[in-house]
């Protein structure tokens, strides 16, 4: 009790005192050494003699209806920027076309890209997309600027190696990027919704494995509802602005980043971390094997990917990057977010 005193003094349900033991390592085996059946009832304890031994502990106090909608209003609304900067950038482009000569348009194009860059910064600092400080990796946006700038050049650089190029101007494919750029307030809102109601399952349970139980389908749900909405919004975007694309690759990207922000939401940057890493270490990689294996004696290198882009094309490529990254964290956070101190208010 004394060795987790501050821990009690801040809970704010015995479930909270439980998801802190077992952050620290405490087991049902270890709660017996203390003549309890599991954490749970240990913890249950805990929290009824903190107030005998260090006062009434501070209760958070319940926030008001009013102030929960208008800070709901202030991240959608950051989360609605960069959808919103990427479809301003593309209407100027359509209402400009043949009026503003190529410079004026580069400038366009890049000025929404930088607003669009500014509100997904301000989306993932405020907001369910926040992680708490200290709990993100300096890594991981690295790896996803290169991720979402695989999207537009990806294809086209595999085209160039494959043709034996460079072979005059590389073709982008703008659409896919839109879809993702739409998807962000979806994704704020599924992150929001796995976090409330997982936080409902906390409180509601009467054991560790009972809260487990409860949020591994509420995971399974979330990924299920962010990924048919993010199929939907990158089918509207290929219909209203087309440039081709994988819609597939663009699908596992945007599960992929979901459940890396979830991860570091929660708690979990390393595997994030690891899991964009991988990702972009497939997309790199598969120009490079494709040029190594025109060296002498290596042309067995460059099989595997031939054969991937032969079955699928170049769309195939970082399809099987993503969708594999994604399937690993898929994995990893099953196990990691099934845990309560994933969910414990810090």
């Amino acid at each position: 009790m004394h060795r987790h005193r501050e821990l009690c003094e801040r809970a704010v349900d015995p479930l909270e005192i439980a998801a802190g033991l077992e952050a620290h390592g405490v087991t049902d085996r270890t709660a017996a050494r203390y003549r309890h059946r599991d954490v749970f009832s240990l913890a249950e304890e805990l929290y009824a003699r903190v107030p005998a031994v260090a006062g009434e502990p501070g209760r958070a106090p319940a926030p008001a209806p009013m102030r929960d909608i208008e800070t709901r209003a202030a991240w959608t609304l950051l989360a609605l920027l960069p959808g919103a900067a990427c479809i301003a950038t593309v209407v100027a482009l359509r209402l400009s076309d043949g009026v503003l000569g190529g410079g004026a348009r580069l400038t366009v194009t890049l000025g929404g890209a930088l607003v669009a860059l500014v509100g997904l910064s301000l989306c993932l600092r405020n907001g369910p997309l926040r992680a708490v400080e200290g709990h993100s990796s300096a890594a991981a946006p690295v790896y996803g600027y290169w991720l979402l700038g695989y999207v537009l050049y990806g294809e086209a650089l595999l085209h160039q190696v494959l043709s034996g190029g460079p072979e005059g101007p590389w073709t982008i494919t703008p659409a896919p990027l839109l879809g993702l750029a739409l998807a962000v307030a979806p994704a704020a809102w599924c992150a929001h919704l796995f976090s409330v109601h997982a936080q409902r399952k906390l409180a509601g349970s009467r054991a560790l494995e009972e809260f487990a139980a409860g949020v591994r389908p509420l995971l399974f749900g979330t990924v299920a509802l962010f990924l048919c909405v993010l199929t939907g919004l990158l089918r509207l975007a290929d219909l209203g602005y087309g440039g081709g694309g994988s819609l597939v690759a663009a699908a596992a990207l945007g599960v992929l980043l979901l459940l890396a922000r979830l991860l570091t939401v929660h708690g979990f940057p390393e595997p994030a971390t690891t899991g964009l890493a991988a990702a972009c270490a497939v997309e790199a990689a598969a120009p490079a094997l494709i040029l190594t294996g025109r060296l002498p004696g290596l042309h067995f290198v460059a099989r595997p990917v031939d054969a991937v882009i032969a079955a699928g094309g170049t769309g195939a490529v970082p399809a099987l990057a993503c969708g594999a990254a994604a399937l690993g964290l898929l994995v990893h956070a099953t196990v990691a977010l099934s845990r309560a101190s994933a969910h414990t208010i810090a």
